[in-house]
């Protein structure tokens, strides 16, 4: 059997963290790594875990995450499961357990789907990247929280130390009878 890793990205970073993972995991563990937003038609019998990752932006995660779990529902409950979430947020330490990162927690709260294990990650800053608008307003929220706000730089917060350990995290996890 195999692992589906799923994740849902803006600018990519939560692709680099659901590869990093697929990464940590093989060979002891074959996964599929799809994007959320161009999964179509799942065969779930290749499955017997499965883990998201999906980023935030301005407070929110996309919408696609939330109706892929309505529509999944039932082969994400019979199967181990993880989650993780990805945001700049979480570069400050006290923001990157699901406990006290706010928008994982909210996630959590709403969500009929819960994942067997959960982590937060911090994400990357790339500024030179974005749109203006997106520049603008990212840099507006960052000098609010005390972040970086020279536009010319890439900022990368991410813990690839804690996305390895996260990893084998959900490769320990039980398996549940299909």
């Amino acid at each position: 059997m195999k692992a589906l890793i799923l994740y849902s990205t803006r600018d990519g970073q939560t692709r680099e963290i659901a590869a990093r993972i697929a990464q940590t995991l093989v060979p002891q563990q074959l996964c599929d790594v799809q994007d959320l937003a161009e999964t179509r038609q799942i065969d779930w019998s290749q499955y017997d875990r499965v883990l998201i990752g999906a980023s935030i932006r301005y407070g929110h995660f996309d919408a696609a995450l939330m109706k892929f779990i309505a529509q999944h529902l039932q082969a994400l409950q019979q199967r181990a499961s993880g989650f993780f979430s990805v945001n700049l947020t979480a570069r400050k330490a006290d923001k990157r357990t699901p406990q006290t990162n706010a928008y994982t927690r909210k996630f959590l709260e709403q969500s009929p789907w819960q994942p067997d294990c959960c982590a937060v990650f911090a994400g990357a800053l790339r500024y030179p990247r974005y749109r203006w608008f997106d520049r603008v307003m990212i840099q507006l929220i960052m000098r609010m929280t005390g972040g970086e706000t020279d536009t010319s730089k890439e900022v990368e917060y991410t813990d690839w130390s804690a996305v390895s350990a996260f990893a084998h995290e959900f490769a320990q996890l039980p398996g549940k009878s299909l």
